[in-house]
């Protein structure tokens, strides 16, 4: 199981947001790519980056220094946020993004994703964002009315090799986290789940380790993304490294 240290950026800086909330900012560092320099100083090889801008409005906001992330870092990076286009995923893909992450499209626009599975397979990610058990979409600005479930019981039709699935009442909380909740996503989506909202302690990531190795199927836990955590101490990514591998 990966470990995807998170950067959100938002009006250029590098930021968390409570709960998914626009009005809840912490801001972590003014300039994105010196802190995902430091994430690879520190020895991570994946990245999570969300265009929170882009999430909101619907349009990249932050494109070019995603680009940058991707070229000064040499990190294997999965971007997201505001990727409801075949040109905007293409415009990453080009940039060199090892996975790009579709949300909103899911529900708004899914023969977009289809389209975009037919041409770039598994770099297309399904970003799935559950608050009370249904989607959320436009930055978790809006609340659909389509349980998670249901659409994560889709993707395997949809030609989807990877999920983002966020619990958002627990994202930015440090809260902890339910990690057979994850397994039991996995198991009934059939595909690479990237667990992701509320990773606070090291004995979450050691849960979500040992939640992937009983589960049963094709379906699995591919990988965890934190931010909040790393950023304020909680642990190292030397350290959180060390926990996803601890199974």
């Amino acid at each position: 199981m990966n470990l995807l240290p998170a950067i959100d950026i938002l009006g250029g800086k590098a930021v968390r947001l409570a709960q998914g909330d626009y009005q809840r900012v912490t801001v972590y560092n003014d300039d994105p790519v010196a802190q995902a320099m430091s994430f690879a100083d520190q020895g991570a090889t994946w990245l999570h980056v969300v265009d929170l801008d882009g999430a909101r409005d619907g349009v990249p906001g932050n494109a070019e220094v995603i680009a940058r992330i991707i070229a000064e870092t040499g990190l294997k990076v999965e971007v997201g946020g505001g990727v409801r286009t075949l040109d905007t995923l293409g415009r990453y893909v080009e940039a060199g993004a090892t996975r790009v992450v579709m949300g909103t499209a899911l529900i708004k626009s899914p023969e977009t994703v289809e389209q975009a599975v037919a041409r770039y397979g598994s770099v297309v990610t399904a970003g799935i964002d559950a608050r009370d058990g249904y989607v959320a979409v436009e930055g978790w600005v809006d609340s659909s009315q389509i349980a998670a479930t249901e659409l994560v019981a889709r993707l395997g039709q949809m030609g989807i090799a990877y999920l983002v699935y966020t619990d958002i009442s627990r994202d930015g909380m440090q809260t902890g986290i339910d990690a057979q909740a994850y397994a039991r996503i996995a198991q009934a989506s059939g595909v690479g789940v990237i667990a992701s909202g509320g990773i606070s302690t090291l004995d979450d990531l050691r849960a979500l380790a040992a939640a992937a190795a009983g589960i049963e199927g094709p379906g699995y836990l591919e990988g965890a993304i934190t931010g909040r955590a790393i950023y304020e101490g909680s642990f190292s990514v030397a350290q959180g490294l060390d926990a996803v591998a601890s199974r």
